[in-house]
């Protein structure tokens, strides 16, 4: 019975360290999903999608199928949403912003995060949300997507 205490106790102490390493990463990555979200909301697609990985096998994957690289995602954002990012923007202000739901280490240098979006456009009445997983690698720009699925 005393083995089975201690026992217990030693993962305890080993497992509070770990939680405690993934606080700066977690904060972080919220960090880099704000100023993501706030590229949205300036309608400034570049600011959005710098939080994803440049590496070609970066992906995204929807309702409408799967992505590889920044370039088809940043095309596919501007045929999704023309209003916000297409040459007929519109400039009506959306606000876009993230929920966190769950987060965890991938060992030291990934993490997933599970968080709800929430969308909502000025004067309009339509207010979208989802939810997102989101794969991140830590590069020498700091914390980047490498996997995206979000509905």
């Amino acid at each position: 019975m005393i083995r089975m205490i201690l026992a217990g106790l030693a993962l305890m102490l080993f497992a509070v360290p770990a939680a405690a390493q993934d606080a700066p990463a977690r904060a972080e990555i919220e960090a880099a999903m704000a100023a993501s979200a706030a590229g949205w909301n300036a309608g400034d697609l570049d600011r959005f999608l710098a939080v994803y990985s440049d590496d070609p096998s970066t992906t995204f994957t929807g309702s409408k199928g799967t992505e590889r690289g920044k370039a088809a995602i940043r095309a596919r954002y501007i045929k999704s949403y023309p209003a916000v990012f297409g040459p007929e923007a519109d400039g009506k202000p959306q606000r876009l912003w993230f929920t966190p739901e769950d987060f965890r280490m991938l060992g030291t240098d990934h993490a997933l995060l599970i968080a709800q979006w929430h969308l909502d456009a000025a004067g309009d009445e339509d207010a979208a949300e989802g939810m997102t997983s989101l794969v991140f690698h830590r590069e020498a720009g700091g914390w980047k997507i490498i996997a995206d699925h979000s509905d």
